[in-house]
C-alpha cells in the first residue's frame, strides 16, 4: 500500500482541546505534563480562577474543562455555568482533592459530567478526559462511592441541614447584606462567602438570593 493510501485511510484526528482551571500552579503543571505525553490531548489554556477561564473560553474553544472544586473567587458551580454559557458544547470534569456534599451536587447540577479525585492514577486522568470529551459521564471508583452515598441522602428542605456558619450567612443575606458586607461582618473573604451562598442554594434547592431571603422569613430565621 502506498504512503498516500495509508494517509487517506488513517486521517489524523484533531486533538481534544483542554483548559485547566485550578488555583495551584503546581497542579496545573503536573496535569499538563501528563497530558502532553498523549498526542490526542492538548492543553490550550491554564487559569488560576474561574473568572479568567470564563473570559478566555470563547476564544480558546476548548472541548473539555478540568475544574477544581474549590478556588478563590467564583465557586466551581459558578465557573461551570459561566464556561458553559461561553462554550455550550463544553464538557466539564471536576477535579479535587476532597469531596464536599453540597458543592459536589451543585457542580453536577451546573453541568459537570465527570468527577475525579486528585489522587487518581495518571491513566484514570487520561481516561476521564477522553470519556467526558465523548459525552460520557466519568466517575473514578473512589468518587463514585462518595457520590452514590451523596445521592442516597434525602434532599431535605429544612434549614437544619445547614451548618452554623451557613446559617449565619443565610441570616445576613436575608437582611440584605452583600457578599462583601457579609465577609466584613464575619471576618471572611468575599470568595468564601460566595462559596457559602452556593452551598446554601444547593442544600435548600433555591435559585437565588431572593429565594434565600424568602425562605429565611418563612422559617422564622429572620423577621418579615
Amino acid at each position: 500500500m502506498s504512503l498516500l493510501a495509508q494517509q487517506v485511510q488513517e486521517p489524523d484526528l484533531a486533538p481534544i482541546r483542554i483548559i485547566l482551571v485550578d488555583d495551584h500552579a503546581i497542579v496545573r503543571e503536573g496535569v499538563r505534563a501528563v497530558l502532553d505525553d498523549h498526542a490526542d490531548l492538548r492543553v490550550v489554556g491554564e487559569f488560576g480562577n474561574g473568572a479568567e477561564a470564563i473570559a478566555a473560553a470563547g476564544a480558546l474553544a476548548p472541548d473539555v474543562a478540568l475544574v477544581d472544586l474549590k478556588m478563590p473567587g467564583l465557586t466551581a458551580p459558578e465557573t461551570i455555568s459561566g464556561l458553559l454559557a461561553q462554550v455550550p458544547g463544553l464538557r466539564v470534569l471536576v477535579f479535587t482533592s476532597f469531596g464536599e456534599d453540597a458543592l459536589i451536587r451543585a457542580t453536577l447540577d451546573a453541568g459537570a459530567i465527570g468527577y475525579l479525585l486528585k489522587d487518581a492514577l495518571q491513566h484514570d486522568l487520561v481516561a476521564a478526559i477522553r470519556s467526558v470529551a465523548s459525552g460520557e459521564a466519568f466517575l473514578a471508583p473512589a468518587a463514585q462511592r462518595q457520590l452514590m452515598e451523596l445521592l442516597r441522602k434525602p434532599r431535605s428542605p429544612r434549614g437544619d441541614s445547614l451548618t452554623a456558619r451557613e446559617s449565619d450567612v443565610m441570616r445576613l443575606v436575608a437582611e440584605g447584606l452583600s457578599n462583601k458586607q457579609i465577609a466584613n461582618r464575619l471576618h471572611l473573604t468575599e470568595g468564601t462567602v460566595k462559596g457559602y451562598v452556593s452551598q446554601i442554594l444547593a442544600k435548600l434547592h433555591l435559585d437565588d438570593r431572593t429565594q434565600i431571603a424568602l425562605y429565611a422569613v418563612r422559617q422564622g430565621i429572620v423577621g418579615a
